[in-house]
């Protein structure tokens, strides 16, 4: 049976958004604390559950000083009993090892993401820098922004400084018990090796980490550790779990307000995938490169070198997906090229 779902995602707290070190508690014993980022994307959302006489934490922010500042602020009032971190990006996981090392509270992950944070941030061979660019100008990366990705060095590193020694592993479909409730674990694929989503059906409430944002696609890559994956498959195919849940369920996203309307939003998402990959096909009417094809998915230069890194590897995934469907022809050579079958 089709899933039926709302016409219009609805925001239940409107435009309030907790500023500074204020919170917001979104649900009983669920707090909302929207952590400043230095980046483009601004803020990262984490969520304080009551866990006891403490509490949980889902997520951490990146490591920079503001965001020690406001965890010093933080800690004063919510004393953690654990971080549970959706997945390996520095905005996710960065601060893990500084809390425990400040507060005692263990690292719960997936094994696939605390693994690839660690490969990431010691440079560890094909996920290197240096692989990162191989991959790249394979498919075409000019040298400028080439040699800009190169300079700009480990920034993983920078973002995930301490990378805590041990972490408790968490498993799909994992119930874990957090205060007076449990919480399903739900691991997706494609954005991420193994990132995990948490499903507290008592309190229907979803913490979707990035695998279910509310206005944004989020980042889809193929890496330089595995250049023919089809991580865009692994997205669509994760997200069909979504709508398994109840349509009024409050969905806590790691960007962006909260907000309810699962099932469109996974639908939306569908569409937008579907209707790139309709532009991509048109575009490959004669042999193109994924770095060919970046104005054309993306409908603007991409020129900020951290947005080319994720705008290539993004490319490179809806070349492959089209690919195994066998709607576009590989060409090997120097660069890869890709034309419509």
């Amino acid at each position: 049976m089709a899933a039926r779902f709302m016409t219009e995602i609805t925001y239940p707290f409107d435009r309030m958004v907790p500023e500074g070190s204020s919170v917001m508690e979104v649900a009983p014993g669920i707090l909302w604390l929207r952590m400043p980022l230095p980046f483009v994307l601004n803020h990262v959302n984490l969520w304080l559950i009551k866990d006891g006489n403490g509490w949980s934490v889902i997520d951490t922010g990146v490591t920079w000083n503001k965001a020690r500042e406001l965890w010093r602020e933080w800690l004063k009032k919510y004393p953690l009993t654990r971080q549970i971190v959706t997945h390996y990006h520095p905005d996710h996981v960065g601060l893990s090892g500084w809390l425990e090392q400040e507060t005692g509270a263990s690292l719960w992950m997936t094994q696939g993401e605390y693994l690839c944070g660690l490969a990431l941030a010691n440079d560890m061979r094909s996920y290197s820098i240096g692989a990162m660019v191989k991959l790249f100008r394979r498919h075409g990366l000019d040298d400028d922004r080439l040699n800009a990705l190169k300079q700009r060095g480990n920034v993983y590193k920078k973002g995930f400084p301490l990378i805590p020694s041990t972490y408790r592993r968490i498993f799909d479909n994992d119930m874990i018990t957090i205060g007076e409730h449990e919480w399903k674990v739900i691991v997706g694929y494609g954005h991420a090796p193994e990132h995990a989503s948490f499903y507290c059906k008592e309190r229907n409430v979803l913490i979707s980490g990035d695998m279910l944002l509310p206005s944004i696609s989020t980042n889809i890559p193929v890496k330089a550790a595995n250049p023919y994956g089809n991580p865009l498959k692994d997205f669509l195919t994760s997200l069909r779990r979504y709508p398994d849940l109840p349509e009024d369920t409050l969905v806590l996203p790691s960007h962006g307000r909260p907000f309810i309307g699962i099932h469109l939003r996974v639908n939306q998402l569908e569409k937008h995938h579907q209707k790139r990959c309709e532009v991509l096909l048109d575009a490959c009417s004669v042999p193109k490169t994924a770095c060919d094809i970046l104005p054309v998915l993306f409908e603007r230069d991409i020129v900020d070198t951290h947005q080319c890194m994720f705008a290539m590897g993004e490319s490179i995934a809806h070349m492959n997906y089209l690919e195994e469907q066998k709607k576009l022809v590989r060409i090997e050579g120097d660069p890869v090229r890709f034309v419509r079958s």
